[in-house]
């Protein structure tokens, strides 16, 4: 199992294509009307008597007795927030996926550059948290709110610093959720209730720019282009369909039974099962431009609703990608700018069929 975010496991896929399952500015880009999250405010100093505090998450609690000053983040979207809360981390996961050539996202080194802050030193974490390469930055906090971390890799990094991990299961954090642990760790509750207002006004601008999303039905899925014999798709618990339900959207009802009881993030069905997949809209990923016009003449792969419609949209941008997979204050606006426009148009596209 690859540690990124997803339930898939390598064997089942190859490896160039499992990385598109695992799987900006914070102004969003040229023209945009969207809320800079770090705008606003001083992003220099912690609330007064915010600290000693604890804060309980999924392997205990964690407490901070000052402000921290050598912030280490392990979840995807930690560091964004982070950096949109006017602190600069002194390390960070590379971005392999989605990433830039500094293995950063565009979003987060402009927010970085906004506040003054320096690039943090970037590690692997494919193979699980580098404790070493962590304990060498000695931090003072370390975050893993988004993250997959094991009670193992816990204790051993609590040894080094208090641990925020995730609050319920590994890398189910909502943004909103994320932003309020990392508030309160760094004892900027108040600076993080600014950016989570301004992210929400950005996506209620969505929301009423696109008013032909509400109440309609997705399915965020992958096929495999050399493997037709299934479809795979991401659950309600996933943060890709967290994403699109804030935007007014609903999961497919097929998606919602088929996820029932399941604690997992994605799963798959025969492709046989094709036909039952009825959604407006199918989200997916895709490498070769080819893909989806492959996918509609496959027999079965092909009569899956949404497919037949052409209501699909295929993301080969892995950087608007990261931003659906890994949301954030930061990411949001470049999604809202460059990824919900496409969503729109397969949605005229089902409603025109």
């Amino acid at each position: 199992m690859l540690r990124l975010r997803s339930a898939l496991p390598v064997a089942a896929l190859p490896a160039a294509v499992a990385l598109l399952v695992l799987a900006g500015c914070s102004t969003g880009p040229s023209g945009s009307t969207t809320v800079e999250p770090g705008a606003g405010g001083s992003t220099s100093q912690a609330d007064a008597n915010a600290f000693p505090v604890t804060i309980t998450h999924a392997f205990g609690k964690a407490t901070i007795n000052a402000a921290p000053k050598r912030v280490v983040t392990l979840g995807w979207t930690d560091a964004d927030h982070v950096a949109a809360l006017g602190v600069a981390p002194v390390g960070a996961p590379k971005v392999t996926w989605g990433g830039n050539a500094k293995q950063s996202s565009d979003w987060f080194d402009k927010q970085l550059a906004a506040i003054g802050g320096a690039a943090p030193t970037r590690f692997d974490d494919a193979d699980g948290a580098p404790i070493e390469e962590i304990a060498k930055l000695d931090p003072d906090l370390i975050l893993a709110t988004n993250s997959g971390i094991t009670k193992v890799e816990y204790d051993k990094l609590s040894k080094l610093a208090p641990v925020v991990a995730y609050p319920k299961v590994a890398w189910g954090t909502p943004w909103e959720e994320s932003l309020d642990l990392i508030g309160t760790a760094l004892g900027r509750s108040g600076k993080a209730a600014e950016v989570k207002a301004q992210t929400e006004q950005t996506l209620e601008a969505a929301r009423t720019k696109y008013p032909q999303l509400a109440g309609k039905t997705f399915i965020y899925a992958f096929v495999t282009p050399t493997d037709y014999s299934q479809v795979g798709y991401y659950t309600p618990l996933d943060l890709r369909p967290r994403m699109l339900t804030e935007l007014g959207m609903k999961n497919a009802p097929v998606i919602e039974k088929l996820s029932e009881g399941s604690s997992e993030f994605y799963k798959t069905v025969s492709a046989e099962q094709a036909p039952t997949l009825t959604s407006d809209i199918l989200l997916t990923y895709v490498e070769q431009g080819d893909e989806v016009a492959n996918m509609k003449k496959d027999p079965l792969i092909g009569q899956i609703p949404a497919v037949k419609a052409g209501a699909v949209v295929a993301t080969a941008d892995k950087r608007v990608g990261l931003t659906t997979s890994s949301p954030s204050p930061l990411s949001i606006p470049f999604m809202v700018d460059l990824f919900v426009p496409t969503v729109a148009e397969a949605v005229a596209k089902a409603d025109a069929s």
